[in-house]
């Protein structure tokens, strides 16, 4: 499979405007785009802090307002990266703000196709087997070659691109979750925070309105669902994550390893994303 990118307007960083009022210190309030955030600002292990306002992770765009691309515009993204499958980029298009510079870049196949005995049985799951599958689904996660085609473009554009960037995929917890939670750990966040910024998809922002939105794409991909199974499909739990750390470890032996094989990361990409995003 091959790198893909579309470039929308002419390449230039947007240089004037005022940026929008981030709650909590890290979330865009935004009324159609959900789970917007800054995943940066983090304290590092032994020293040093994750830079705030160049990293950025949302759900996808397809609805947005004219308010909500006007707030997305005036942060001066350089790079969006696109975890979506084929399928979901061709029948959700994500609108642009006017004048938009950044370079979307994306890797070709589906890349959030479950394995068939899941997909078989998904829609006749209750909130319980929701959450057992969803578990289960996180172990093979960090081996799915297509997820490891766009994490090692992901990972490629953030060691080498200048600017702001975002990443997303449909619902900007599952796919997004992993691939933020593996970039945290290469650039040394403690655990506790990797999880913390993880589970925020469960509190930030309006979670009916967030739940509502992916949950007829959901219903139309698998099948009819109970409403406390969908919560749970549209929600994330520690033991996910978890599992898939575990699953690293026990195929690789350690996250550094799985990294540098799997992912592309040597130490001295390692080296370049923390010259790029640690400040002392």
């Amino acid at each position: 499979m091959q790198q893909n990118h579309t470039a929308f307007g002419l390449r230039q960083r947007r240089t004037g405007g005022k940026r929008p009022a981030m709650t909590s210190g890290r979330v865009l309030p935004l009324q159609k785009v959900h789970n917007f955030r800054d995943y940066g600002d983090y304290p590092i292990v032994g020293g040093g802090r994750l830079r705030g306002g160049l990293l950025y992770r949302s759900a996808q765009h397809a609805g947005a307002t004219g308010e909500d691309l006007a707030a997305i515009g005036s942060l001066g993204l350089a790079t969006v990266i696109d975890f979506r499958g084929d399928e979901e980029r061709r029948r959700f298009p994500c609108p642009r703000p006017e004048n938009f510079a950044a370079e979307v870049l994306f890797h070709d196949g589906e890349t959030g196709q479950l394995p068939p005995h899941l997909q078989a049985e998904l829609a006749g799951l209750d909130a319980a087997g929701m959450r057992a599958a969803m578990a289960e689904l996180y172990r093979e996660f960090p081996f799915r070659r297509s997820l490891v085609g766009v994490m090692r473009i992901y990972l490629d554009a953030l060691a080498n691109r200048d600017g702001a960037s975002l990443v997303h995929c449909l619902a900007g917890k599952d796919r997004t979750g992993m691939a933020v939670a593996v970039f945290h750990r290469l650039v040394g966040l403690h655990p506790d925070d990797v999880m913390e910024d993880y589970l925020l998809t469960n509190s930030v922002g309006d979670q009916d309105a967030r739940i509502a939105a992916g949950a007829p794409s959901i219903r139309e991909r698998y099948g009819e669902m109970s409403d406390g199974a969908m919560r749970v499909i549209m929600r994330v739990a520690p033991e996910y994550l978890e599992n898939a750390f575990a699953a690293i470890d026990e195929r690789f032996g350690s996250i550094d390893r799985f990294a540098e094989e799997q992912l592309g990361v040597d130490l001295a990409r390692r080296d370049a994303l923390k010259a790029r995003y640690v400040t002392a």
